[in-house]
């Protein structure tokens, strides 16, 4: 299971593409809101409805069994993002538990202030660098080091969610995918 966590402000297309390729891959994806509704409104004036609150998938703030990776999307909302315990404690989890920690755009920044992408290679919109504390920046739409994946911006939410389905999948599913979808490099 990946559970996209949501926040008003979130970059749309760094959450519903990677979620739509992983969805097509026959990934169970789950899309959280961290609000008291599940009607998330993203930064460009989208609202979407998410499939459950953060409040419902914890336990004992403890992240689900079932949980694979948790993505974090960018945008204005990696601010409400960071300020949510919930995410935190979903984020610390995963970690502990060797679970795969996906974060785009913005959000890295929420990995590199917790002091998690300290000498691993990674990427994220530019201009957030300076918060991605003690990491390599390559630059790179995707990049994986470990159990954890950045992805750049908006532009690269293609390769993120592909990248995700390589890890999850498998590279020749990502590939027939790719083809499916008439995605070039």
């Amino acid at each position: 299971m990946v559970y996209i966590i949501l926040a008003d402000g979130f970059e749309e297309i760094e959450a519903i593409e990677p979620s739509d390729i992983m969805r097509r891959a026959g990934i169970e994806v789950t899309t959280v809101s961290i609000t008291n509704s599940k009607y998330v409104k993203g930064a460009h004036g989208i609202t979407v409805e998410a499939d459950a609150l953060i409040t419902n998938i914890l336990n004992n703030d403890m992240a689900p069994a079932d949980m694979e990776v948790v993505m974090l999307p960018g945008g204005e909302g990696h601010v409400l993002l960071d300020k949510c315990n919930e995410v935190h404690a979903l984020v610390n989890d995963a970690l502990i538990q060797g679970k795969y920690i996906a974060a785009i755009c913005a959000a890295p920044s929420i990995l590199g202030k917790k002091q998690i992408l300290m000498g691993k290679n990674a990427t994220c919109y530019p201009g957030f660098e300076k918060y991605c504390y003690g990491a390599n920046i390559t630059g790179e739409k995707a990049v994986v080091d470990g159990r954890i994946i950045t992805g750049r911006g908006p532009g690269a939410a293609a390769d993120f969610g592909f990248t995700l389905v390589t890890l999850l999948k498998g590279a020749e599913i990502a590939e027939k995918l790719k083809e499916a979808m008439q995605y070039n490099d």
